[in-house]
């Protein structure tokens, strides 16, 4: 008896569910972009956001500069200051002084980039007691190394 109704209750319940498909129109439509574009101002202010925050952790600073040196740009000054002082606050140098070797990376044949980039850095570098990789040595091979 209880099978006869819950096969009855089942097959009327698929041929209901059927109908309501077949009665529906298809239409079809492609997001190909939900992301809204950001402006340079809330790049820049997010990337700086995201460096400044007090609880971040080493992870969380590698994960961060490597998505940014993913993007087609050399950061602006002040999100390399961010990123600069949440070295120092993770008392990481050597990821500082990578930081810095990335932005030369970045900014590529354009010579004038780097140079202006340190400039603008210099009261960050000078208030962290951070040296540059030209000042480190580390631009140049080491002589007696080379065979």
């Amino acid at each position: 008896m209880y099978r006869r109704v819950i096969s009855s209750v089942v097959s009327k319940t698929r041929t209901a569910i059927s109908l309501q498909a077949c009665s529906r129109p298809v239409v079809a439509s492609r997001s190909y972009s939900s992301k809204k574009e950001e402006t340079d101002e809330q790049f820049d202010a997010r990337w700086e956001a995201y460096f400044n925050r007090p609880e971040i952790d080493d992870w969380e600073l590698r994960r961060g500069l490597n998505e940014l040196h993913g993007h087609d740009l050399v950061p602006e000054p002040k999100i390399v200051a961010a990123a600069l002082k949440a070295c120092r606050r993770l008392n990481d140098s050597a990821m500082a002084v990578r930081v810095l070797e990335a932005v030369k990376d970045k900014a590529g044949s354009h010579k004038n980039i780097y140079p202006y980039m340190v400039q603008e850095l210099r009261p960050t570098l000078d208030e962290l007691s951070i040296n540059t990789p030209e000042e480190l040595g580390l631009d140049k091979p080491l002589e007696d190394k080379i065979m």
